[in-house]
């Protein structure tokens, strides 16, 4: 689960490495993040007509930087 999710969230979990969290606790901060994160990268959400007909877990708290990542994701497509 770890190097699945730094594949996804490398930036996030090398810095919460280098700000001494232990592996579990880098873990429980960014799977679910990596999950929404990889969801939105690859395209998952690029056609959603509402924000009522996104499903329940397509969110999560995520940094500027990220959504930039996903912003021009979008832009490429």
């Amino acid at each position: 689960h770890c190097l699945s999710a730094r594949a996804v969230c490398q930036r996030e979990i090398d810095c919460d490495r280098g700000n001494g969290c232990s592996w579990k606790i880098t873990l429980l901060r960014n799977y679910w993040k990596s999950k929404v994160k990889q969801d939105w990268l690859s395209g998952k959400y690029s056609n959603i007509p509402s924000q009522n007909s996104l499903p329940e877990k397509s969110m999560y708290p995520m940094d500027v930087d990220t959504w930039g990542e996903i912003l021009e994701a979008e832009l490429e497509r």
